[in-house]
């Protein structure tokens, strides 16, 4: 990997890091072009936030090379920082200013920087930029944090977290938001633990697992090597004893059935043949199968497939957590 590449925003090779003897981010390498919203996944304790602390020069690796923007953050000037934006998780304001006087005030820490009504707009806060912050909503105060984050004008955004704790309304409000950042051409880092919201916003993917990286590359790219699967599911007849409906079943299908109380579901990486194999064998024997549903695998399946703490770990679908 050529980390003097400067037609990638992010060039990361062989990084590692230790605490205290353990190593949490162990020959980690990954590539994010310029403009792409790129995203960065993994459970608790899988070396995703060292890795971002890394690359935004906040941390020292231990081993390994590192471009971001073409330099190395272990060197970062004041110069390269200001071409950098940054949302934290959990933001900290003054709650007594309202919106314009906030976004002015980190204006001006840039020598030249997006405009202040422009960017108030680009974050879907113009009605309320006479607002006191102390007084909006909570998808209101995360398009506030958005807004500090790209007043600087940055070429590269490190979004973290960014609808943890907003309603499904305000969630979908904000990954618009993301969505038209990325038709602006800046390159976004989006860390996240909804798995939809990730399927939804990233070009590309990075999975961690224990320092490691553990998938690496789009949506598709990823079901496809690790497994581009298909559930088919329905419930099983009360009049039909399940066990000899799943065995019946699982033979002329050719598959291995899995039951969770009255549903009955099967993996197929052929839904077209399976679903018509289950058709044929119900209509044969004057079986009713309701609830028929065939649901592709999420990016939350595969992310529970190649992690092996993922399912211990909250990984979030919707608005749960």
């Amino acid at each position: 990997m050529n980390v003097a590449d400067r037609s990638a925003a992010i060039v990361v090779d062989g990084l590692r890091k230790s605490y205290a003897g353990r190593d949490v981010v162990r020959g980690v390498s990954f590539r994010i072009e310029a403009g792409e919203c790129f995203g960065l996944l993994g459970h608790n304790g899988a070396g995703k936030t060292t890795t971002i602390e890394i690359l935004e020069g906040y941390l020292d690796r231990d081993a390994g090379t590192v471009s971001v923007l073409g330099c190395d953050p272990a060197d970062a000037t004041a110069e390269w920082r200001r071409r950098i934006g940054v949302v934290l998780q959990d933001m900290d304001v003054f709650p007594t200013l309202t919106v314009v006087e906030t976004v002015r005030m980190f204006a001006d820490l840039y020598p030249d920087p997006r405009g202040v009504a422009e960017t108030i707009d680009m974050v879907g806060l113009t009605p309320r930029s006479s607002a006191r912050v102390g007084g909006l909503s909570g998808g209101e105060k995360r398009r506030l944090d958005v807004a500090l984050g790209i007043i600087g004008d940055p070429e590269l955004l490190f979004l973290d977290e960014p609808t943890t704790g907003l309603d499904p309304a305000a969630r979908r409000e904000v990954w618009a938001m993301v969505d038209e950042l990325k038709g602006t051409g800046v390159t976004i880092v989006l860390t996240t633990h909804y798995m939809d919201e990730a399927q939804i916003l990233a070009d590309r993917l990075v999975i961690l697992d224990d320092g490691v990286v553990a998938a690496n590359g789009t949506f598709d790219e990823l079901l496809r090597d690790h497994g581009d699967a298909t559930t088919i599911s329905f419930r099983l007849p009360v009049a039909v004893p399940a066990d000899s409906m799943v065995a019946a079943v699982g033979v002329a299908v050719g598959v291995e059935m899995r039951v969770d109380g009255p549903q009955a579901e099967f993996a197929s990486i052929d839904p077209q043949r399976d679903l018509f194999r289950l058709l044929g064998w119900a209509d044969e024997r004057g079986v009713a199968l309701e609830n028929l549903a065939l649901r592709r695998n999420s990016l939350e399946d595969l992310f529970l497939s190649v992690s092996a703490e993922g399912a211990d770990t909250g990984a979030v679908t919707g608005a749960q957590r």
